[in-house]
């Protein structure tokens, strides 16, 4: 065998250094990844402890902290889960109702109530339902479920009947709505039992009394009532008790009652009986003349349009609303919002032809303060001074008249501030002028159809007064004591007067009863009529 070449041939000695350099590396790397585990599992030791102790912290934490609102919204929590099938199952047992399965219904019915108890004892507890808890419920629910379907009650027919139970409730909510409205109205213009036991016994002593007929004829031609040195106020009503409240808070919160006028018209229902009470009663020294609004002969249908259309049969049935027998006498009807008393607002140039400046008020308001400055203030040639309710956004124009009509849009800002009938300074020599009471049977023929705006006599009064109007302080004039619950007690200790406009009359049983008190200090619940009234 040949040999190689001296150059070729392996030196021996290099060849072993190389084996003791791998194998000395070797003992080197094994040597560290012993002491690297051993540290590595050190570390573990020091660190598991304090882990575990804060894990156990923050799962109490948590469980202390539950919100079971938010656990039943989480997509991953058996509450969902179960509060999903229960709204299913619900649906379920209508739809199994109506096909008359009533054991299928009655099996969901008392799953849905275990599933409530469930519920109710984890958000009384404060604890997320279990697995253990959750799972039998969920599982018979889905069977029943799948029954429910089997039977054909599929996801259509679920959507289906749902869709009509919706509609039916909404029919029924409106209906409800609408009963509500009819009821509180009803219940706004009907006379308690013991105001009408009152009426009785009043209209009875006119009736018997010929001293207060006489009483009454002497006093009709007295100078004061066309005194325009003294301050005259105005009030359209057939509530005597109403009327009285009124009179009695001006006259008790006025430094100089004795120059008070007070001109009262009513019906001829109640003439005998508002004449019989405010004379044989004192209000301090004021004058007080009560007239009839049938005595006068130039409020007829050839000159007040709302005469005219509620004497013909179309408008009264669209009024009355097709319920009423068209054979009584129109004056006899008391629907608020259409009475003939209401409307007097607007003819009271001409139901005082003298008089140069009144103070109008409502039946339903109570006086706390000194009215007599308001004779002093200045309008600013305006007819009508109001307090303006423009502050909620829904007191303005647009709501009240129907500005899709070209009449209204062209001739009137649907943004303009709104004011309130009830406390009003009415300039009448201004309102002469102005011939306010021309522009009101204009608006009134205008809405001979009810298209321009809904019933009532502020509508009418916006358009009649728009640019003749001055605002007045808030506190002379503070509303809604009638349907609103919250209204600030600084406000009200604050106000003039006090408006129970609304539903929520203060002689009714449905008044406020916060409210109350305010309107009851100014009857006289001494009075021997109203003393056997309420006993009775």
């Amino acid at each position: 065998m040949r040999r190689r070449a001296a150059e070729y041939r392996r030196p021996v000695r290099s060849r072993r250094f190389s084996y003791w350099i791998w194998a000395l590396f070797g003992l080197f790397s094994i040597a560290g990844l012993v002491l690297f585990v051993l540290h590595h599992k050190q570390n573990e030791d020091r660190v598991e402890q304090p882990v575990l102790e804060n894990n156990e912290r923050f799962e109490q934490v948590a469980h202390e902290g539950l919100n079971f609102t938010e656990d039943i919204w989480s997509a991953r929590s058996f509450s969902r889960q179960l509060a999903e099938q229960m709204t299913l199952a619900k649906a379920y047992v209508i739809i199994a109702k109506e096909h008359n399965n009533l054991h299928l219904a009655w099996e969901l019915s008392t799953k849905i109530r275990s599933c409530q108890l469930l519920l109710s004892k984890a958000a009384m507890r404060g604890e997320s339902v279990t697995l253990e808890e959750a799972e039998p419920i969920i599982k018979s629910l889905s069977s029943l479920i799948f029954r429910a379907q089997d039977a054909h009650y599929d996801i259509a027919t679920t959507i289906m009947t749902m869709k009509s139970h919706i509609q039916a409730l909404e029919e029924r909510a409106y209906a409800a709505t609408i009963q509500s409205t009819v009821f509180g109205q009803l219940a706004a213009e009907a006379l308690p039992k013991s105001l009408h036991c009152l009426h009785i016994k009043l209209t009875a002593d006119w009736l018997k009394k010929a001293s207060i007929q006489v009483l009454a004829d002497e006093k009709r031609n007295s100078p004061r009532l066309m005194d325009n040195n003294l301050y005259h106020f105005c009030i359209f009503s057939d509530n005597v008790l109403a009327t009285s409240a009124v009179v009695n808070s001006t006259v008790s919160n006025a430094d100089h009652p004795k120059q008070l006028v007070f001109h009262i018209v009513t019906n001829g229902v109640n003439y005998g009986t508002m004449q019989a009470w405010f004379l044989s009663n004192d209000f301090k020294g004021s004058t007080i003349e009560v007239q009839n609004v049938e005595e006068l002969s130039w409020f007829n249908a050839s000159y007040a349009p709302i005469v005219k259309q509620l004497l013909d049969p179309d408008s009264r049935a669209y009024y009355f609303g097709g319920y009423q027998d068209l054979n009584v006498d129109t004056k006899l009807r008391n629907p608020k919002d259409l009475s003939l008393l209401n409307h007097l607002r607007f003819y009271i140039p001409e139901i005082y032809p003298q008089l140069e400046k009144v103070v109008f008020l409502d039946d339903d308001v109570v006086v706390q303060k000194d009215l007599t400055p308001l004779f002093s203030l200045d309008l600013h040639g305006n007819v009508n001074g109001a307090v303006e309710t423009c502050l909620e956004a829904f007191h303005r124009y647009y709501r009240y008249l129907n500005f899709s009509n070209t009449i209204i849009s062209s001739k009137f800002d649907p943004q303009a501030c709104g004011w309130a009938f009830g406390m009003n300074v009415f300039d009448l020599i201004a309102w002469r002028k102005e011939n306010a009471t021309a522009r009101y049977h204009y608006w009134q023929e205008q809405n001979a159809d009810g298209t321009l705006w809904k019933l009532g006599t502020l509508p009418p009064g916006l358009l009649t007064f728009y640019g003749l109007t001055e605002p007045l302080d808030r506190r002379w004039h503070v509303l809604g004591l009638g349907y609103d619950l919250n209204i600030d007690n600084r406000l009200i200790e604050s106000a003039a007067v006090i408006h129970y406009n609304g539903y929520m009359k203060p002689w009714l049983k449905l008044a406020i009863g916060r409210y109350k008190p305010l309107w009851e200090r100014y009857v006289n619940q001494s009075h021997p009529y109203l003393q056997d009234c309420v006993t009775s």
